[in-house]
């Protein structure tokens, strides 16, 4: 089945789970490209513009669930001395007893504060998919874009009328290193593109096209691997040079290759190139920082995850800088921007924050616990005398008290045991004890 769908949807990525929220995300890119173009009569095409424009969307999306973390983050530490006391008050208490009614005492400070352990992680689980599944339509542009898709059908056509293009396309795939997000590579083109045909044939090439760099279009233009169809080519690039660049940047194009590649062939244009492939990594890391100097540093005394978390935050910029060097330069400027619209986001969230008024929101949460318990059928009364009847039962446990009679019958016995007669079991029995307990104190 992956086969199929890998064969019917080439280009867009086939995740069950990730997949149709990518294509969901990819018709709304496509509704804010085509909506620039119709707007400004197709002078302004720009797949940057629409990336920045749904990052923003996508954002504000997930602003309530960003404030209902942080509100969780802040009231989480406003709990800790409080569950800190209870764990205080069971501690090297193993018994069932204690153990429930420390679990019943944390399931009610939880209910005072209104949040669930599990909160953080459940936000987490909506924010995420969301997130990667965008990484994905950016991934492959031309997969989500009927406008970019469009733009190489042209060329597509013309390629297909050569003779042995199949060949010449793996040629151009491996002088230029070409992988498609679909993983078509030089080692495997040749047998695919035998076996494909109608949609699935044009979809393979324009993988191939759109992830070409923009020396493998030089080469293209000037006749090399395909002659004949030059006109069809530079009328491509054309529309890739109005919506595929951005500073003057194929945004397919990684930094790394940026730099390496106008090294050899525009010298006197090279520190312009670099200066401005450099840029993209070194504006995720700034940007980066300053999102994580805006987040909200917890106050607990754990050094050591106060440690840990202080690494992560001081690699995680520096991962973001080495990895923008190898993806490509729109990969990039979404990481930019995202990063962006998060400071920005974060910035008027610890206002909000800050101002915000947490006895009264601790109130409002013991009322809605308070009535939910109330629909369960639990009274207040009723948690109060389990609560009683929980620290009593603690309480006997500890106190164990034996009765008169039993009091009585270990006397006995005791009294037994010490006038025992010489030769008789229960001496025999004294001398095994003295014994052991002379070894146990050695």
């Amino acid at each position: 089945m992956e086969v199929f769908m890998s064969d019917i949807l080439l280009t867009a990525y086939p995740g069950s789970i990730l997949g149709p929220i990518a294509k969901l995300l990819g018709i709304l890119m496509d509704w804010i490209y085509s909506g620039i173009s119709n707007i400004t009569g197709g002078r302004v095409e720009s797949v940057v513009l629409s990336i920045v424009i749904i990052t923003i969307i996508i954002y504000m999306c997930l602003l309530p669930l960003t404030i209902k973390q942080q509100k969780f983050s802040k009231l989480s530490q406003k709990m800790q001395p409080e569950m800190q006391a209870i764990q205080a008050k069971y501690k090297n208490k193993k018994d069932q007893a204690s153990m429930m009614a420390m679990q019943e005492e944390t399931q009610l400070l939880y209910q005072k504060y209104g949040i669930s352990p599990m909160g953080s992680c459940v936000q987490m689980l909506i924010q995420m998919p969301i997130l990667f599944a965008l990484y994905r339509v950016f991934y492959n542009i031309p997969a989500y874009l009927s406008g970019v898709k469009g733009s190489f059908t042209g060329l597509v056509d013309q390629i297909k009328g050569v003779d042995n293009y199949s060949d010449k396309l793996v040629q151009l795939m491996e002088k230029y290193n070409v992988v498609t997000s679909s993983g078509l590579n030089a080692s495997n083109a040749a047998s695919k593109l035998a076996d494909a045909s109608g949609d699935t044939l044009n979809n393979f090439i324009i993988d191939i096209l759109y992830k070409l760099p923009s020396k493998g279009w030089d080469a293209l233009m000037d006749g090399k691997f395909f002659d004949g169809i030059q006109s069809a080519v530079e009328k491509t690039h054309d529309a890739l040079l109005h919506f595929n660049y951005f500073l003057g940047l194929n945004i397919s194009d990684t930094p790394w290759y940026i730099i390496k590649s106008n090294f050899t062939d525009k010298p006197d244009k090279w520190l312009l190139f670099v200066i401005l492939a450099l840029l993209i990594p070194v504006l995720s890391y700034l940007t980066q920082m300053i999102n994580i100097k805006l987040m909200p540093q917890a106050t607990n005394g754990n050094d050591q995850m106060a440690s840990q978390m202080k690494m992560m935050n001081l690699m995680m910029p520096l991962m973001s800088f080495v990895i923008c060097f190898t993806v490509p330069v729109g990969l990039g400027i979404y990481w930019i921007c995202s990063a962006l619209v998060r400071g920005i986001q974060q910035f008027f969230v610890n206002r909000h924050i800050e101002n915000l008024d947490l006895e009264a929101v601790m109130a409002k949460n013991e009322e809605k616990a308070k009535k939910k318990r109330e629909k369960m059928g639990l009274s207040e009364d009723y948690i109060k005398k389990a609560a009683q009847i929980k620290t009593k039962s603690i309480d006997n446990k500890a106190n164990v008290s034996v009765s008169a009679g039993t009091e009585e019958k270990l006397a006995k016995a005791a009294e037994y045991k010490a006038n025992a007669k010489a030769g008789s079991l229960a001496s025999k029995a004294n001398m095994v004890k003295e014994f052991n307990e002379r070894n146990s104190r050695k």
